[in-house]
């Protein structure tokens, strides 16, 4: 093994796709993970699983994607899937406003369990339904302005992709990663911060309880000791 391979740090990063059915969360895992894309495919029940593996920054960087179904039978299973993720995409349908609506509500649930130790990221998914103009400057899409807006107010990122063209998917795991890299070390530091804390703390146990004084009758019986010897 080279020296350069020994020298690198690993790190393991589960990530959740949520959203409401049809919004394109398997067609991005796929296409993310194995570069394929089918027009027609069944709607996921429960959830499934891909993995991808590459190097960033000298980490070795191991991502557990996972594809969660989206209707709403299946909406209790979310908690089950996202509880210990470190990053989540919230995926929603650009020509949809009611996928928006879900989204919005997966990320209310996010935050409850997760707080911040989850990376959010809000995706508008189908941007190859736009036309070629909305398609070059991004603008002229109510939804997906009132997406940005959204994702600002909840301290989550905003990206378009397109599953079908292979748009911004790359960009979109990449930065992600790269943002869950930045957490993880955020989360270390302060664990360190606190652990000096605690060491530097005076130690309670090292107090010394002094004995109470002797009363007059334990005085006065070591006096008449004393006497009689």
């Amino acid at each position: 093994m080279s020296s350069n391979a020994t020298q690198l740090s690993q790190q393991q990063f589960k990530i959740v796709l949520l959203g409401e059915g049809c919004v394109g969360k398997t067609s991005l895992m796929l296409r993310y993970c194995q570069n394929k894309f089918t027009e027609n495919h069944e709607s996921t029940l429960q959830a499934s699983f891909l993995t991808k593996k590459f190097i960033i920054n000298n980490t070795r960087v191991q991502l557990s994607i996972w594809d969660t179904a989206g209707q709403e039978r299946f909406h209790a299973l979310g908690p089950i899937y996202y509880r210990d993720s470190n990053g989540a995409l919230l995926v929603y349908d650009i020509t949809d406003p009611d996928s928006l609506s879900k989204v919005k509500s997966w990320v209310k649930e996010l935050r409850k369990i997760r707080g911040n130790n989850v990376v959010l990221a809000v995706v508008g998914n189908k941007t190859d339904l736009l036309s070629p103009q909305q398609q070059s400057n991004g603008a002229d899409n109510q939804i997906i302005d009132e997406a940005q807006k959204y994702s600002q107010s909840v301290n989550a990122y905003h990206y378009c992709t397109s599953a079908k063209s292979n748009r911004g998917i790359d960009d979109l795991f990449l930065d992600l990663t790269k943002k869950m890299l930045a957490q993880n070390q955020l989360i270390q530091e302060q664990t360190q911060v606190k652990s000096r804390s605690s060491a530097s703390a005076p130690n309670q146990r090292g107090l010394t309880i002094a004995a109470d004084p002797p009363t007059d009758e334990e005085e006065g019986a070591d006096t008449r000791r004393n006497k009689c010897c």
